[in-house]
C-alpha cells in the first residue's frame, strides 16, 4: 500500500515537473540581433541626445517577426521627460510604435511607412502623469523577410531638463531622423 502511494505521488511530482518545463518552454524570450547595419544612426542619436541633456536608461537589440509586435515593459516616473527611440530595418515598409500606461490606455502612437523622411527610426518624447510601468510595442512589416532586427533606445533628460519637460505637452511630433 505504501509502495503504490509512495508511486503515484513521484508520478504526479514528474508530471507536474514536466508541465512546468513545458509551459516554460511556450515562453517568448528577447533574442539580440546583430546591429552593425544600424551603427552609424545609432551612435549619431546617442550623440544627439547626449547633447540635449539625454541619458541612456535602456538600450537593446532585439530579433522581431514581421507583423508581430514585439512587447517592452519599463517603469517611468512621473514628470519626467523620456525620449524613446525605435530603429527597424531599411527594407521593411510599415514601422509603428504603440506606448500604453499601467491602466491600458494607449498614450503614443507613431507610425512610419518607407519612403518617409524618417524611414525606419521612430522617435518620440514623453512625459508620465504618474510613476508607473509602461509597456512599448513595437512592430515592422516586410514582405520579404520572416526575421528582422529592431533596435530601442530610451533616454531621460537629466538636470535642468526635467524642469523643462514638466512644464512641456506630454508629447511631441518633433522627429531626430531628419537631424541625421
Amino acid at each position: 500500500m505504501k509502495t503504490s502511494l509512495r508511486n503515484f505521488i513521484t508520478a504526479s511530482l514528474c508530471l507536474l515537473t514536466v508541465n512546468q518545463l513545458a509551459a516554460q518552454s511556450d515562453l517568448i524570450r528577447q533574442q539580440g540581433c546583430d546591429v552593425k547595419p544600424y551603427q552609424i544612426s545609432i551612435d549619431s542619436l546617442k550623440q544627439i541626445y547626449s547633447t540635449q541633456g539625454y541619458q541612456i536608461v535602456r538600450e537593446a537589440s532585439m530579433t522581431m517577426e514581421s507583423q508581430y509586435e514585439m512587447p517592452i515593459v519599463v517603469p517611468m516616473n512621473e514628470g519626467t521627460w523620456y525620449q524613446f527611440v525605435f530603429i527597424g530595418d531599411p527594407g521593411s515598409k510599415l514601422y509603428e510604435v504603440r506606448m500604453f500606461d499601467w491602466a491600458e490606455r494607449q498614450v503614443v502612437y507613431k507610425k512610419n511607412q518607407w519612403g518617409e523622411v524618417d524611414g525606419n527610426i521612430i522617435s518620440y518624447n514623453y512625459v508620465p502623469k504618474a510613476t508607473e510601468y509602461h509597456m512599448i510595442k513595437p512592430v515592422q512589416v516586410n514582405k520579404g523577410k520572416k526575421k528582422l532586427c529592431g533596435y530601442v533606445l530610451l533616454l531621460k533628460k537629466t538636470g535642468q531638463g526635467e524642469a523643462i519637460a514638466n512644464t512641456a505637452a506630454t508629447t511631441s511630433g518633433e522627429t531626430v531622423a531628419s537631424k541625421l
